[in-house]
């Protein structure tokens, strides 16, 4: 046979393969793995691998990524296009708590230990399971969580109390450089930025690790050789 024609056609079982034991090992294959679903992961990887260029010998190996790549690309645009294709090769959302009871038919059909749902919930900050209504265990792996009303920090909406624009702050200087396309955007200059700096004691730019330009008009700045009197430990 032809080897790039077997190449190929190797490829294309792999892939095939591939994505039917995705499905089958479930939605965790896509989240944090344990010690033993990693080993398995690697070595249906490796097993497979090794199908594909166990006959092929010189440059048609490198066929092989092209292919896998192009087979990543079209089920991405069928799935995209198509939402029966889509939940049959992504899948769909799984509700693994309502109304604060932990539905243990969709665990096991999500193959979803306790163990998997305690440690996501503990990501999310829901340390106690009685402050959960719901959890939704994602396509992707992810565990979506609302907690009860009672539970939720209380907003300003909530107690009616108007709230300023907050925004996102804008970089001036990164490791020493000044990005002039960004003051340039806010409607500054370098005299305004040289004001600044003297005005928080800074002679040189270079000494500056990064500033920020919060929405209210003010300079956050971090130096390169500033140490604070005490460094928190993690450790225990």
């Amino acid at each position: 046979m032809n080897p790039y024609i077997d190449i190929l056609i190797r490829t294309l079982l792999v892939f095939l393969l591939l994505v039917i034991l995705a499905r089958i090992i479930g939605r965790k294959l896509l989240s944090q793995l344990s010690v033993f679903e990693f080993v398995t992961t690697i070595t249906i990887g490796s097993a497979t691998g090794t199908y594909v260029v166990e006959k092929s010998k010189g440059n048609v190996m490198l066929l092989s990524p092209v292919i896998l790549t192009a087979c990543a690309v079209v089920l991405g645009y069928v799935t995209l296009k198509s939402l029966r294709f889509r939940k049959l090769v992504v899948g769909e959302p799984v509700v693994v708590i309502q109304n604060g009871e932990i539905l243990e038919k969709n665990m096991l059909k999500a193959r979803y230990s306790l163990d998997d749902l305690e440690r996501q919930l503990r990501g999310k900050g829901a340390f106690k399971l009685n402050e959960v209504e719901f959890a939704v265990l994602e396509s992707d792996g992810t565990l979506s969580v609302q907690k009860k009303s009672s539970y939720v920090p209380i907003t300003p909406k909530d107690l009616n109390l108007s709230t300023s624009y907050k925004g996102l702050a804008t970089e001036i200087i990164k490791d020493g450089q000044v990005l002039e396309q960004n003051l340039i955007q806010n409607n500054l200059d370098f005299n305004w930025l040289y004001n600044q700096l003297k005005e928080n004691g800074v002679v040189n730019i270079s000494d500056v690790m990064l500033a920020h330009l919060n929405t209210d008009g003010t300079l956050y700045l971090d130096l390169k050789k500033q140490k604070p009197t005490y460094t928190q430990q993690v450790e225990d």
